[in-house]
């Protein structure tokens, strides 16, 4: 069965202190609207003070929150299982919030299509962390700027 989904990825954004207030919905929003991304699901872990852990579906949250995400609302629903959130809210210290995001990255649809009819396959794909590339490349403005 050939598939034109591109490479989908699971996300997971930490917020200290439970202060997500939903600043990034606009930037999520610009990047479905250009069709950049597709949001297959959303879910947003809360654990408090006490770590007792509240798991939120786009829809259960805050009612300004909720608006925002509904024309987010991805097309399966409910593909992160209690399960997959309850393992990210292990690791999350206790009154923090994350939110976990399943989508698919549509930009690349027709590269991926490609490589599947070549019958290619992805041997590695690796996200290098922004912090980890602005290192670098202040240690290169630096290393030229003392020559």
């Amino acid at each position: 069965m050939q598939s034109n989904l591109g490479p989908v990825e699971y996300l997971v954004v930490y917020f200290e202190g439970n202060r997500f207030r939903g600043e990034i919905i606009p930037a999520l929003g610009e990047l479905v609207d250009s069709g950049q991304i597709r949001i297959i699901d959303l879910a947003v872990i809360i654990k408090d003070a006490a770590g007792d852990v509240l798991l939120y579906e786009s829809s259960e949250l805050d009612i300004e929150v909720a608006g925002a995400l509904a024309k987010l609302e991805g097309e399966h629903d409910d593909l992160l299982s209690e399960e997959d959130l309850l393992l990210v809210a292990e690791d999350l210290p206790n009154n923090s919030t994350a939110a976990a995001l399943l989508f698919e990255n549509v930009w690349a649809a027709r590269f991926a299509q490609a490589v599947r009819n070549a019958n290619g396959e992805v041997l590695m794909n690796v996200r290098i962390p922004n912090h980890v590339v602005e290192t670098v490349r202040q240690a290169i403005v630096d290393a030229a700027a003392d020559l």
